[in-house]
């Protein structure tokens, strides 16, 4: 939003699942976060890596392990996902975390009292109306647990590397 400014986006509306000036929580993350970046406003992207670090490190603890990513990403799929940025969720078979999501309004110009301040909170998605359902996603890794080492002969460039691909993706879906 930064980018566009608010005299271009005045009016838009989009979804979120994190917004920095959402509340005092997300608000004292983005403090500490900005140390090393000032000016700049964290997006979902950056609270997501957060988030997502931080229960992988719960699932370590939980099996005083990382030896065995399969058994790593098997307990973070497990272990409900509680986290002060995101809330109460779910990591799903297919890898996706499910919590709520934001439908937000860009603030006119005029409307915005200080830096980063973008967004008018218009709803509250839930969780579970927030994300394509399981069913209808076609994911043929639903269910399997498939990690990069498993795909290592898809190294390669080019042409090679999506031919490589296809066929693994036919192999998957057979």
């Amino acid at each position: 939003m930064n980018a566009l400014g608010l005299a271009t986006a005045q009016g838009l509306t989009l979804t979120e699942t994190w917004y920095w000036d959402a509340n005092d929580v997300n608000r004292a993350w983005t403090k500490r976060w900005q140390v090393e970046r000032p000016g700049k406003f964290p997006t979902m992207v950056q609270a997501g890596v957060y988030a997502g670090l931080s229960h992988y490190l719960k699932a370590v603890v939980a099996l005083k392990s990382s030896a065995d990513g399969k058994a790593v990403v098997a307990k973070m799929k497990e272990l409900p996902t509680d986290d002060p940025l995101f809330g109460k969720g779910t990591i799903r078979a297919d890898g996706r975390k499910i919590h709520d999501a934001y439908l937000f309004e860009v603030k006119a110009p005029a409307e915005s009292k200080y830096p980063g301040d973008f967004y008018h909170l218009r709803a509250t998605i839930p969780a579970a109306e927030a994300f394509r359902p399981l069913k209808d996603g076609q994911c043929p890794l639903a269910g399997r647990l498939i990690f990069l080492a498993d795909l290592s002969p898809l190294a390669g460039r080019g042409r090679e590397r999506s031919e490589r691909v296809r066929g693994t993706h036919r192999i998957l879906n057979h």
